[in-house]
């Protein structure tokens, strides 16, 4: 399925050279717009009697979309192309975070105490006092986010090297909205031993791990295992901050509908480490029927190729994903493009809810349902109700990292998830409002001071 919408990861800036006279401007506006490219800024960077230069910013579907664009424009007559560039590929040029540091070295006096000699005091202070290490140095306010690159957003198996971009975004977010610093860390080995026995390795700098893009099912065993050898919180994204920002879309979707969870049939397409995630966190707020498809279809205990972690959620039913979504209630979709028709869709329940969140290119392109859906959501930020881990992990590894908790629990995803739900007035709910924006300032706030909350109520809170 081709990306109908243009939007800003598709975007593309153009430097012409234009003769200034009158409608040469519209001319070209015209040709991107013939071809459905998005218009956005236009500069006039220089301008003679003769010549105008202007600089276009031109939102796209695709990277052939670009292309389309760029080739419409070339064919004008008495229109020159100076330059063309991705800006995209511009934003990402040299990496996109750095290291500064908080104190400036001026003086002698600066540099001994924040090296050599001075620093050995708080060295033989921390050797004597381990717990010290959270107040004098970066510890308590750093985060490691760690990754094989093997199953890189919906991308697949990209390696270390093509899942840095994504890390290195990760980081900015965790700064962005938390205040938290975060590092990429890569690793060039896809073994679930090697891979835990690094993280355990690195783990004396960092106050938490945030696992990212690892396959299922080597993920399930690596947090897992993680979790009971550190005593740091660990957190594999993909699973428990999707899950979080899915239910508490899904409180307020089923609060403007006045259905309960515990009476829905709940549909998962996607069985995989977020899959997963969200059929327990769900079971654990209430839900009672839950049905995830693979690509072999329904879940099903006649099926004999099922992991440990589909088995745990294996019904009697059995067919395909077309036979489990007549009369569900919901669908949420954690898998690939164009999986689910109108069809589909309109054989559900009564008011149905479409989440659909395959990335960049979801399950059904909400053009396609109009009416026959009550509310629907999806990954991206081009469409109303964006469902979006931002609105999760920061707050969450804030509010853990503030009180020392020793580990992330599903008490205290639950709690996360209540929160941001909550920060939605029941007056203001609306099929296109049931989440709130990843740029409201109050979610991270919100989500840590419930995740500090439930930690202290379960006793893993160290301060």
């Amino acid at each position: 399925m081709v990306n109908l919408t243009p939007n800003s990861s598709f975007s593309v800036t153009l430097r012409l050279e234009l003769p200034n006279r009158t409608g040469m401007l519209a001319s070209v506006t015209q040709a991107i717009a013939s071809v459905g490219g998005n218009l956005g800024q236009i500069d006039l960077i220089e301008q003679t009697r003769q010549i105008s230069i202007r600089e276009l910013t031109i939102d796209a579907s695709s990277s052939e979309h670009e292309e389309k664009i760029v080739q419409a424009v070339k064919t004008l007559p008495d229109v020159t192309v100076l330059e063309v560039y991705d800006r995209t590929f511009n934003l990402h040029r040299s990496g996109k975070i750095t290291v500064n540091s908080k104190i400036p070295i001026k003086s002698q006096a600066d540099l001994s105490m924040a090296y050599t000699p001075g620093v050995g005091r708080i060295c033989t202070a921390i050797a004597e006092d381990p717990a010290q290490v959270y107040t004098l140095t970066i510890k308590q306010n750093t985060v490691a986010i760690v990754t094989d690159g093997s199953a890189v957003l919906g991308l697949g198996n990209l390696g270390p090297y093509g899942a840095l971009p994504v890390m290195e975004g990760k980081a900015m977010l965790f700064k962005e909205f938390a205040g938290i610093d975060a590092f990429p860390i890569c690793l060039a080995t896809q073994d679930t031993d090697e891979i835990i026995r690094t993280v355990k390795n690195i783990a004396p700098v960092f106050g938490g791990i945030n696992l990212e893009d690892i396959a299922a099912p080597r993920c399930f065993e690596i947090e897992d295992r993680l979790r009971k050898e550190l005593d740091i919180p660990v957190f594999h994204d993909d699973q428990h901050g999707t899950a979080i920002v899915t239910l508490a879309a899904l409180i307020n979707a089923l609060k403007l509908l006045k259905k309960s969870i515990s009476e829905i049939r709940i549909v998962i397409n996607g069985a995989g480490a977020a899959g997963v995630a969200v059929a327990r966190l769900l079971r654990k707020a209430g839900a009672q029927t839950i049905w995830i498809c693979d690509t072999k279809g329904i879940i099903s205990l006649s099926r004999t190729d099922l992991t440990e972690q589909k088995l745990e959620f294996a019904v009697k039913a059995q067919g395909s994903l077309a036979g489990a979504l007549q009369g569900a209630d919901v669908f949420i979709g954690l898998s690939a493009p164009g999986v689910l028709t109108p069809e589909m869709v309109r054989s559900m329940a009564k008011d149905p809810i479409v989440f659909a969140m395959a990335n960049p290119i979801p399950e059904i392109q909400p053009e396609l349902l109009g009416s026959d859906v009550a509310v629907i959501a999806t990954g991206r930020s081009d469409y109303p109700n964006q469902i979006n881990n931002v609105l999760a992990f920061p707050g969450v590894f804030r509010g853990a990292i503030d009180c020392r908790a020793s580990s992330i629990t599903t008490t205290m995803c639950l709690e996360a998830a209540y929160a941001i739900a909550s920060l939605i007035n029941p007056s203001d709910l609306d099929r296109e409002y049931i989440i709130p924006s990843v740029f409201d300032k109050r979610v991270a706030i919100a989500v840590a001071a419930a995740v500090q909350q439930a930690a202290r109520q379960e006793g893993i809170a160290r301060s």
